[in-house]
Formats: C-alpha cells, sequence, structure tokens
C-alpha cells in the first residue's frame, strides 16, 4: 500500500505500551452499532477498536427477564469475540459514566483483560479506583480543555495517576454531544482549537510524570485531510464514529446503514434526547414524530442512563435505538456526525483504513 511506503509521514499511536500501527480509533457506537465483528475487524487491521457496552445484552433471549445478567454475559462473549477477531490487535470498550451499571461493567470487561476502558458522558473522576492494579488503560472522553484539567488534577491528587490518553469530541460529533445548541454555530468553538487547548493544559501533568498523554480527536472527522489537520494541531490520533458505521463488518444492521448511505446535509439534525442533552442525529419520521409532541412517555425497557426520569420522557431512548440498529427505523432512528451525508457506500473496514491513510499521507507530503 502507498501509505505503508510513506509511514514515516504518519505516527504510530503509541497509549503507554499499546502500540497501534495506525493512528485511528473507532469510535464506540451503540446500541449496538459497534460490536465485536467491527471492533474486532479495526484492531486486526492496524487501528482501535471500540465495543459500546451500552445495553449489550438487548440481543440475548433473556433480556427483558434478567437485563443485568444478559449485559454482563453479553459483555464478555464480544470482548472474547472481538480480541479473537482482532488477531493479537488492540480492543476497547466504551461505558459511559451515566450508565446506571458503569461500575459492573467497568470490572466486567477489566476481568476479561480488555486493553482500554473509553469513558464519557460525564467526567469518570473514580474510575481509576476500579481499575487499580490491572493492565487496562484507561481513557476519559471529553469535549473541553476545562474538562481536561478538572480530571486530570482530580487523579493526580486522588490517585497519584493520569489519563493514558484523552478522547477530544469536538461539536461536529454525532450523538450525545457536551456542548450547549448555540456553541454549536460558534466558528471559534472547533476541535482544532480544543485540541490546541487541551494539549498545553496538559502539559504541566506530562511533565510531573514524565509520560505524554496522546490526544485523540474525534467528531466529523471525515476524511484524510482531517486526519492530517488534527494531527498537525498536535492530536497522536484520531476518533471516527460515522465513516465505520458504512462498513462491511459495522454490527448494525443493512437497513441502519443504507440512512447514511441515503441521507442529504438537510438531513443532519440537533435533536434533544430524552435524557436533556442535545445529540445530532438523521432526521426521519420517527424524529419528526418527536418534535411534533405525537409522543407520549412510556414504559421505561432498559432503565440504562441515570439521568433520564422515563415518567417525563417522550420516548425510551434505548428502544428507539435498539429498533433502529435492527433495521425497525419507523420506531427508531440513528445518531450520526455532521458529514454523514458525504457517505456514499459501504465498503470494508480494511479499505476505509487503507483509503483514509492513503489520503492522510498525501495530506502530510503537501502540507
Amino acid at each position: 500500500m502507498f501509505w505503508q511506503r510513506c509511514i514515516m509521514q504518519i505516527p504510530n499511536l503509541k497509549i503507554s505500551d499499546l502500540i497501534a500501527k495506525v493512528p485511528i480509533v473507532q469510535g464506540g457506537m451503540g446500541v449496538g452499532v459497534s460490536l465485536s465483528s467491527l471492533a474486532g475487524s479495526v484492531a486486526k487491521n492496524g487501528g482501535i477498536g471500540v465495543i459500546s457496552g451500552v445495553e449489550i445484552g438487548f440481543n440475548e433471549p433473556d433480556y427483558f427477564l434478567n437485563k443485568k445478567e444478559a449485559n454482563l454475559r453479553s459483555l464478555k462473549r464480544h470482548i472474547k469475540k472481538a480480541k479473537k477477531i482482532s488477531n493479537g490487535g488492540i480492543v476497547g470498550i466504551n461505558l459511559m459514566t451515566v450508565l446506571n451499571n458503569f461500575e459492573e461493567l467497568v470490572k466486567e470487561s477489566i476481568k476479561e483483560k480488555i486493553d482500554i476502558i473509553f469513558s464519557g458522558a460525564g467526567l469518570p473522576l473514580g474510575l481509576p479506583k476500579l481499575t487499580k492494579g490491572s493492565n487496562t488503560k484507561i481513557v476519559p472522553i471529553i469535549s473541553s480543555a476545562k474538562a481536561a484539567k478538572i480530571i486530570c488534577k482530580n487523579w493526580d491528587k486522588k490517585y497519584d495517576i493520569i489519563p493514558d490518553a484523552i478522547v477530544v469530541e469536538g461539536p461536529k460529533a454525532g450523538g450525545h454531544l457536551g456542548f450547549k445548541k448555540e456553541d454549536l454555530n460558534d466558528k471559534n468553538i472547533n476541535l482544532v482549537n480544543i485540541v490546541k487547548d487541551v494539549v498545553n493544559i496538559i502539559k504541566p501533568f506530562e511533565t510531573k510524570y514524565n509520560k505524554s498523554i496522546p490526544i485523540i480527536a474525534g467528531g466529523g472527522v471525515y476524511d484524510g485531510k482531517d486526519i492530517g489537520n488534527l494531527l498537525i494541531a498536535g492530536a497522536s490520533g484520531v476518533q471516527l464514529g460515522t465513516r465505520f458505521v458504512a462498513t462491511k463488518e459495522c454490527d448494525a444492521s443493512e437497513k441502519f446503514k443504507k440512512n447514511f448511505i441515503n441521507c442529504k446535509s438537510d438531513d443532519i439534525v440537533i435533536i434533544k434526547s430524552p435524557v436533556g442533552m442535545i445529540g445530532r442525529a438523521i432526521s426521519n419520521k420517527f424524529l419528526n414524530s418527536v418534535s411534533s409532541q405525537d409522543k407520549t412517555p412510556k414504559r421505561c425497557i432498559a432503565n440504562c442512563l441515570k439521568p433520564c426520569i422515563p415518567s417525563k420522557a417522550p420516548y425510551c431512548i434505548a428502544e428507539a435505538l435498539i429498533n433502529a440498529q435492527k433495521g425497525n427505523m419507523d420506531d427508531g432512528f440513528a445518531f450520526a456526525g455532521a458529514n454523514a451525508y458525504k457517505v456514499n457506500k459501504i465498503i470494508p473496514v480494511k479499505t476505509l483504513i487503507n483509503n483514509l491513510m492513503e489520503e492522510t499521507t498525501y495530506y502530510l507530503k503537501n502540507h
């Protein structure tokens, strides 16, 4: 491959003693969009594959009867399967701090020797306590330099450690966003600027521990130009979610993937989630009925997120995302990044990664 001949242009992504040949992290996408098939395939091809731990047991036959057991059983199964597919590659798991079973899932993931735990949707201040004594790396997901400083100060003071890496998600990401709605149109609040701010804010902690904290930049990253600009800005790697949905190995249904292939730029909308946060998704009949207030509060099927108040929610977000994953888009929807409308075909993971690396190599050679 062309990019492999020019590998000196693109650095490996080093997270402590883990080395990914390709500086790409596949974002964790729930419910069930990134499970063992996608995560394992990304890891096999040199990147870091990430399983989403959100209601991971939704396909288990006893999910509605024994949700806790179903989720833990499925978690173990998918980690084992992803590691087998990866053939020695790096496999991580995304566990949101707002999950009601967050601590249990962290502990179970460590037992299965997961390589990395990525954690956002809140500040994972207590995560080091759960991973102490393990070889699992811990990587918080944040959206500002302020959040990065809070985490570093807290972990330094309480646990005498700093993050193994930090994922910085910008305002163009898909899913729930760590920004106010009015910030999304502020040109000064962009991923490159946030990365630069985070790089500066963590320097004192890197100096104290004589250890680098790699920055992984995500949110609207689409092609080699985007990757190149972020590497130049100081990121050590990038995180992509949307691009990996349109791959043959993605765990979601074909109907789910075709939503990305068929959507237009006007279809990418900002919604208000039942958990009180804003998010970016692909508009459809389901979301239109929500915005027109046709939906009424209903029974919670999952009790998955701490901030959710089922009696006030217009719909159960877990149920909607599970429906969508299975292809029932009339009763669900897909979260997506700002550039989802650019996706025009479904390709293998290997092809996508090779294309991205060739584009990045070309861009870096000419800038």
